[in-house]
């Protein structure tokens, strides 16, 4: 059996201050610079969510700099 097969473990989709996002056991501390994203469950469900969700894989602070030198 694969491991994705046997993994029960309960998952959260996490977020940093740069709005890149990942997944994280849900019964673990968050590491320090992320917060949960309110999404919970199967590994399968929460990369799913992150994959419909996270469409401009560019830190914010780039997409910052980037409107800022196109406003300019």
């Amino acid at each position: 059996m694969s491991t994705e097969q046997t993994d029960n473990r309960t998952y959260r989709v996490v977020r940093n201050d740069e709005e890149q996002y990942s997944i994280w056991w849900a019964e673990r501390d968050l590491p320090a610079g992320w917060h949960a994203e309110g999404t919970e469950g199967s590994r399968e469900l929460c990369l799913s969510h992150i994959a419909e969700i996270w469409t401009d894989m560019r830190p914010l602070s780039l997409r910052e700099r980037m409107a800022d030198a196109g406003a300019a």
